[in-house]
């Protein structure tokens, strides 16, 4: 890999027997009465229109009669799985508006729409391919991010809530330069997010792969931006891929943010989101325990890729420790114990 470009292709890492375990002790597996192979059997597509009349690499896609009554009820199943816990109760309020299938990215992900009939409120979830890394990163997230994540997986399939919030890149493009947004708040959560991205070495943070969230409150609106793929968890092997403020698309942010704030405001931001991460550890090291004792066992790499980060990130933290590690989990545990300077596995 070149800077901060992805592999073309990324591998996709079976879940093995340990993570799933791991997975089944805290309901994170269900029976599904669907599979992702099943979603493939759409007979036509079209191409879903963004706003700006331009193609979004989205496709409609549309079933044989036959099969779409019975792909649309167990869709409905599964969100309910998703969302009450499968209260069935739900269904018969639900219908699926649409499904869109993703041309491009590496879990190749369908998107179901959602609509409540009682109020005509809609909803979201998809449907991908499970993967080990991605699984690894979406438990990360809900251990060491502000952000409790749902998801479910069965076999070779995943199911993952709809995160919302403004697209990074229409926030950056249309609504950073406006006067309605308080700069100094959208810097700082910017560099908490980068803290917790690099912390836990979650990768390829382009501002279309993240949206902000903005919640008004008493003296103006608060924001944070939250991940929404998770297709790189320490997958590559450049450090700088891991640190969103090195990708040009975040660009904008960096130049607003060095024009209003310094290296202190900085340091205390970054040193704010630790503080928090530790905590998160804290309240949860048992499940942070289970997690990384199979995390440190689990390739999720390439051995290339494993010897390159290490060896970045011994440079960078000016420690031999990292030397020793062998794969990406161990190499995660390290780093993460270095930027909170404390242990994060209670090996007793």
């Amino acid at each position: 890999m070149l800077g901060n470009i992805p592999s073309r292709k990324k591998i996709r890492f079976p879940v093995g027997e340990r993570l799933l375990a791991y997975l089944s002790y805290y309901n994170r597996i269900a029976k599904l009465p669907l599979q992702y192979s099943d979603l493939l059997r759409y007979q036509a597509a079209i191409p879903v229109i963004g706003q700006n009349e331009k193609e979004t690499g989205w496709e409609s896609v549309f079933y044989p009669e036959t099969d779409q009554t019975e792909i649309y009820d167990h869709l409905k199943l599964i969100y309910a799985l998703l969302k009450t816990d499968g209260d069935i109760t739900v269904l018969e309020h639900l219908t699926i508006a649409r499904i869109d299938f993703c041309t491009f990215g590496n879990s190749k992900p369908f998107r179901i729409r959602i609509i409540n009939r009682l109020n005509d409120n809609y909803d979201h979830f998809y449907v991908k391919i499970s993967d080990a890394s991605r699984i690894y990163g979406l438990e990360l997230e809900s251990l060491l991010s502000p952000n409790f994540f749902y998801f479910l997986t069965d076999g070779e399939t995943l199911i993952e809530e709809h995160i919302a919030g403004i697209p990074g890149d229409d926030f950056i493009n249309h609504q950073l330069n406006t006067n309605l947004f308080n700069k100094i708040r959208i810097i700082k959560e910017f560099v908490k997010f980068n803290e917790r991205c690099f912390a836990r070495l979650l990768g390829d943070m382009r501002s279309y792969n993240y949206v902000v969230d903005i919640t008004p409150d008493i003296e103006g609106n608060q924001y944070r931006m939250r991940a929404i793929d998770f297709d790189q968890q320490t997958f590559e092997g450049s450090k700088r891929f891991y640190q969103p403020q090195f990708f040009k698309e975040n660009n904008p942010i960096i130049t607003m943010g060095i024009k209003n704030i310094g290296p202190q405001s900085v340091k205390q931001y970054q040193m704010e989101e630790r503080s928090l991460i530790a905590e998160r550890i804290r309240t949860e090291q048992d499940r942070v325990n289970s997690l990384f004792r199979i995390f440190r066992m689990d390739q999720i790499s390439t051995t290339e890729k494993i010897e390159q980060l290490r060896e970045e990130l011994a440079n960078f933290h000016h420690s031999a420790v990292f030397k020793q590690a062998m794969t990406m989990g161990e190499i995660t545990q390290l780093h993460l114990e270095k930027i909170l300077n404390k242990p994060i596995i209670n090996w007793q």
